[in-house]
């Protein structure tokens, strides 16, 4: 189970890679994260015809992830403001490993083996490293880090709630299909605040969005099934890897350069993974 629960989440980490590749060639973010929001509580409307309640126990951990998804999407906007997406994004995700190790320390009591902790630095070294190598031309203020590092604890929180909710149900789809029963209040904001130009987008770019629901969605369901089964440090640590399939995506695909730094990066990141893949 171990194995099949690491497999899936190198394969949420393609998923979660391929929708960002699209979220870049769509355009407007807030309708694209709408999309996502779409897809998420269409897929948690259908499950709950099929899976049992939730525990009693897990929907505090429910509501408790649903409020940071809304606060991690709060931050990262501001996140925005003051940085590039090709700056802050890195950051983001590669802080969130060595956040949730500590906090699946504290609330989960996990402990992870020498050399596990060694992959999750060298993969978050790997993942920050990025910020450094982009072509931007804004210089990353202080605020853009501190609301970077705000999204960051963000992600790491939500993950160890995430983590500590589907241990406590009998069926992690249940969980699963609540969590995301409760992004509609994003789809209804959207609504109101931009109903024309949802519209039109979704008339227009139609495929796309579709793509980024799809795969946002059945990543984001793989790593909450994993989390079930595997450290949380490394659920996370694997998920991140995303940035660099996104990285190598937007090298190889897209064009974008400086392409050797981030090819460079890119590799010790595959160290890092070598060496979680053999802890024990």
């Amino acid at each position: 189970m171990e194995t099949l629960a690491f497999g899936l989440v190198m394969m949420a980490a393609i998923l979660h890679a391929s929708w960002n590749a699209l979220v870049k060639v769509a355009g407007d973010r807030l309708i694209v994260l709408t999309a996502v929001s779409l897809g998420q509580g269409t897929l948690g409307l259908i499950l709950i015809s099929f899976v049992p309640f939730p525990s009693q126990e897990s929907w505090i951990f429910i509501l408790i992830s649903t409020l940071l998804h809304y606060g991690y999407a709060l931050f990262l906007f501001h996140s925005y403001r003051y940085g590039d997406l090709s700056q802050v994004y890195p950051l983001v995700r590669g802080f969130a490993p060595i956040l949730v190790t500590v906090g699946a320390l504290i609330f989960a009591n996990e402990s992870i083996p020498l050399v596990g902790f060694a992959g999750i630095v060298i993969v978050s070294f790997g993942i920050c490293g990025l910020t450094w190598f982009t072509a931007s031309d804004t210089r990353l203020s202080i605020k853009g880090i501190i609301f970077a590092l705000l999204t960051a604890l963000t992600i790491a929180s939500y993950t160890v709630s995430d983590g500590l909710g589907v241990r406590l149900t009998e069926s992690p789809l249940s969980f699963i299909a609540w969590l995301f029963i409760f992004e509609y209040p994003v789809v209804i904001f959207t609504i109101i605040r931009r109903r024309g130009r949802l519209f039109n987008a979704l008339r227009t770019d139609g495929w796309k969005f579709l793509g980024c629901a799809l795969c946002s969605t059945v990543a984001y369901s793989l790593v909450i099934f994993a989390s079930a089964y595997i450290p949380l440090a490394f659920v996370s640590t694997l998920r991140e890897t995303s940035v660099i399939i996104a990285t190598l995506i937007g090298v190889f695909v897209l064009g974008e350069r400086p392409w050797k730094q981030r090819v460079f990066m890119s590799l010790i990141v595959v160290v890092g993974v070598l060496l979680i893949s053999t802890t024990k």
